[in-house]
């Protein structure tokens, strides 16, 4: 049974960083792309940042340059490094693991509450 399960979610003031961590089981970690999404009440489900599973990596243009994406295949976890945090990054952000078949699976998300 696949698991997502993200941490490192909480409240910073704007210019703080954060690292969120989403760790994998049930899954052959290493053979998946994985991302990051985020969501506030209300809106759609947004793309943040993609790793493939040969470390190419992609990010939405409001997070280039502050957030980094990586990944440890030994500890099954992706991270999300996020730095110079603003108040419009408030949100839910959920670890998804893409499947082959093209199906995503979804952790329960953290919030990250960036106070101005």
């Amino acid at each position: 049974q696949v698991q997502l399960v993200e941490s490192g979610g909480g409240l910073v003031q704007a210019g703080g960083s954060l690292r969120l961590s989403c760790v994998a089981s049930g899954i052959t970690f290493s053979i998946n792309d994985m991302a990051w999404y985020r969501q506030v009440p209300g809106k759609q489900r947004d793309f943040v940042a993609r790793i493939s599973r040969g470390n190419n990596t992609n990010y939405a243009d409001s997070v280039k340059g502050r957030f980094t994406i990586s990944r440890d295949n030994a500890k099954n976890t992706v991270y999300l490094q996020m730095n110079s945090l603003k108040p419009e990054d408030t949100a839910v952000y959920y670890c998804a693991r893409f499947r082959v078949s093209g199906t995503i699976d979804w952790g329960q998300g953290t919030q990250v509450t960036v106070s101005s």
